[in-house]
């Protein structure tokens, strides 16, 4: 799915998506990346040295770090067409089985970009139940967090920041320069991963971990963005499933500039209802009345972008800083009084501190906390290439960088010069139109993928039609990020596997908000009781 990016360290968003779909650039595309096409076929290069490799764990180091979590590295081919070419470690971390263990069962938090090692030591606690048979495990994906990140630069200078002004948008040369720019300055900062990144690849390596852990089947629970890698996983390697959940699943056909639209529409929403229910408290920063409420957000945005406020972090703080936090702030309700609180203390005392809380919260789900990474120490030296680098090291624009490199990976359409040119006009009204407070964010996303190599085409025309065991696919109705009806989408696609759980529910993912699909998905994995397509849970539902 397409997530939110911005330049500011740490900001950890997914997308949010509604039901519109919008036919917009497509064209004639750039060179293929080879590594994509490595996966597509069936011819396989011997990959026994890294498939027979034992893991091996130890106490995880880091200030916090919880005592029982335990971290380890795996080793895979760097390109897998080459599997001689070169090397990357991937950090790993689990809580081990306290009972009768059959396994292991996978974790992936989405992102796409979202390093699973943090998110398991700081949210860990919401898969307790699953230890009861598996050790719980998760990983730091190729790219992301310690497993060889991706960077575009740091600051104002960052390729990923070359549309922070509207000048760009009104002029097409100048934006199509700064584009190429950007991609220059991204593939110059990641090192030789990028090329390497896709969904595809990653696939492949949860095949090297399944077999590095001891597992004769892949189990795996996957959120979000981990619904498309989990539904690549089934395609490449249909006979290695074992039981398999999808929840708040992602588009596997739509282009990003497609995913980009329903993402506005989808946060617009979300905005709204936060207005609605913001205005009924008389703490609520921008008055009682819903119409004025909502004006008063977009000159929120619009104040801040022509002046930005200084931080701590030494970055100012944009409106644009501000429209990211809003998007992670709203994908649940109980995080509603906390965002109030902090766009109060924004609106009144001039303090970003409280929304800077947010563009540091988690993939599938927000973290309680900000987990800020400290500065690089002087004289570190680089470690070699390949190997995992220390937590104080990863980029602090990795997130945003990751997300942008997968999803450019996993998408085929690049349009001509001369097809952006033609419809830029069209777009920034369409997307403006879809939201006046998101819009702008989210073409800036979809833009920023010209420039790269062109993406696999496997995802959109391979993954469908699966041969694999049944998997549990869990859409929820309210779902601000990952619309139901992609879920019904993706179901059809996958075929006769695919089994559907509808939570009619609100917020993103179900999973973690409600005790009705938690129940369902741990039954499932634990026990394989497999609840009967199309069956539901109730939006408040304890039991069912």
């Amino acid at each position: 799915m397409l997530a939110h990016l911005s330049t500011r360290p740490g900001l950890r968003s997914c997308a949010l998506a509604a039901t519109a779909a919008l036919t917009l650039l497509s064209g004639a595309g750039l060179p293929t990346v080879a590594a994509n096409r490595a996966g597509d076929g069936d011819d396989r290069p011997d990959l026994s040295r890294f498939s027979g490799q034992k893991v091996t764990w130890s106490a995880c180091k880091g200030e916090g770090m919880p005592k029982d979590l335990q971290c380890a590295k795996l080793t895979v081919p760097l390109d897998y067409s080459r599997p001689r070419a070169g090397t990357l470690d991937l950090a790993l971390a689990r809580y081990r089985a306290t009972g009768n263990r059959r396994g292991s069962v996978v974790l992936n938090f989405g992102g796409p970009g979202g390093a699973g090692v943090p998110e398991l030591a700081y949210g860990g606690k919401e898969f307790m139940d699953l230890t009861d048979g598996y050790d719980v495990v998760t990983l730091d994906p190729r790219g992301v967090g310690r497993s060889s990140p991706v960077s575009c630069g740091d600051g104002e200078e960052s390729g990923l920041a070359p549309l922070n002004d509207d000048t760009a948008l009104a002029d097409p040369p100048e934006l199509l320069s700064r584009l190429k720019q950007a991609a220059a300055d991204c593939a110059e900062h990641s090192g030789p991963v990028l090329p390497h990144i896709g969904t595809v690849d990653a696939a492949q390596d949860l095949d090297v971990m399944r077999q590095a852990l001891g597992d004769k089947k892949l189990n795996y629970l996957g959120f979000s963005y981990g619904s498309r890698l989990g539904a690549v996983y089934a395609a490449r390697f249909p006979d290695k499933v074992g039981r398999m959940v999808l929840d708040g699943v992602d588009t596997l056909t739509e282009p990003l500039t497609e995913q980009g639209m329903a993402g506005a529409r989808g946060q617009q929403i979300a905005l709204d209802d936060f207005v609605n229910w913001c205005v009924k408290d008389i703490a609520c920063p921008f008055g009682q009345d819903p119409r004025v409420a909502r004006q008063e957000v977009v000159r929120l945005v619009r104040s801040l972008d022509e002046d930005p406020l200084p931080t701590d972090f030494g970055d100012d703080f944009t409106g644009q800083d501000l429209v990211g936090a809003l998007g992670q702030g709203l994908y649940s309700r109980e995080l509603w009084p906390l965002l109030e609180r902090s766009l109060a203390q924004l609106i009144e005392n001039g303090d970003p501190s409280g929304v800077l809380g947010f563009t540091t919260g988690g993939f599938a789900r927000p973290l309680p906390f900000p987990v800020p990474l400290p500065p690089r120490s002087a004289g570190r030296t680089d470690p070699s290439p390949g190997a995992l680098v220390d937590a104080e090291d990863v980029p602090l624009d990795n997130l945003p960088a990751a997300l942008m490199a997968i999803n450019c990976a996993d998408d085929p359409d690049r349009p001509t010069a001369a097809r952006i040119t033609a419809d830029l006009e069209r777009l920034r009204a369409a997307y403006d139109k879809a939201s006046p407070v998101f819009g702008r964010y989210r073409l800036n996303e979809v833009l920023l993928c010209y420039g790269r190599p062109k993406g696999t085409d496997f995802i959109r025309d391979e993954v469908k039609d699966l041969r694999s065991p049944k998997i549990l696919l869990v859409g929820t109705r309210g779902d601000p990020a990952t619309p139901y009806r992609w879920t019904v989408e993706t179901a059809k696609r996958l075929g006769s596997p695919a089994v559907v759980l509808d939570n009619k529910g609100e917020g993103h993912t179900g999973y973690g908000s409600s005790k009705c699909v938690h129940r369902k998905v741990d039954d499932f994995l634990l026990y394989g009781s497999l609840p009967p397509s199309g069956s539901s849970c109730g939006p408040d539902e304890d039991a069912g």
